[in-house]
């Protein structure tokens, strides 16, 4: 793995992170809205992030030569099998997904959203869990932004070298 590809994980890790804050922020203006646009309670937000993988194979890939190449790869026992698998290349925003845990219900029958024996339903949205998921995204953002600070100060000192 080059440094370049060091810069480029921990910035689509800090792309990711970003995103973890939107929806944090999104989950904590929400925390009291007892009616969406389709009708129901808010539900809190959770980000779904996955591996970001490169086929290791992807870099030389030439359909008409790959058996000749595979063969003679086995054939002087040149197979590292460290080369066939897949490389890291960062991290993909698969999206959101609703948390499933139970709304809470309260009675409050003077309230315009309150069912006929007067209980409402709030979003299952914890300010306090949140502000630990803030805390959580943007250190997990600032370890991105020291590890891309890392790769480019070792870059400069490489350049230097040949000086």
């Amino acid at each position: 793995m080059s440094l370049f590809d060091v810069i480029n994980a921990s910035s689509t890790g800090m792309v990711a992170n970003r995103y973890w804050l939107d929806i944090v922020a999104g989950n904590i203006a929400n925390a009291n809205t007892t009616r969406t646009a389709e009708g129901v309670p808010y539900r809190r937000r959770l980000p779904v992030f996955q591996q970001a993988l490169t086929d290791a194979m992807s870099d030389d890939w030439d359909p008409d030569n790959m058996g000749a190449t595979i063969q003679t790869a086995v054939e002087n026992n040149a197979m590292d099998p460290e080369m066939a698998r897949p490389r890291g290349r960062g991290v993909d925003i698969k999206g959101s997904v609703e948390d499933t845990t139970p709304l809470k219900v309260v009675y409050q029958p003077g309230h315009p959203d309150a069912d006929e024996q007067g209980f409402v339903s709030l979003p299952n949205v914890s300010v306090v869990r949140e502000m630990v998921d803030m805390i959580a995204a943007q250190r997990a953002y600032d370890a991105n932004v020291q590890v891309a600070n890392a790769a480019k100060s070792m870059i400069q000192k490489a350049l230097e070298i040949g000086k």
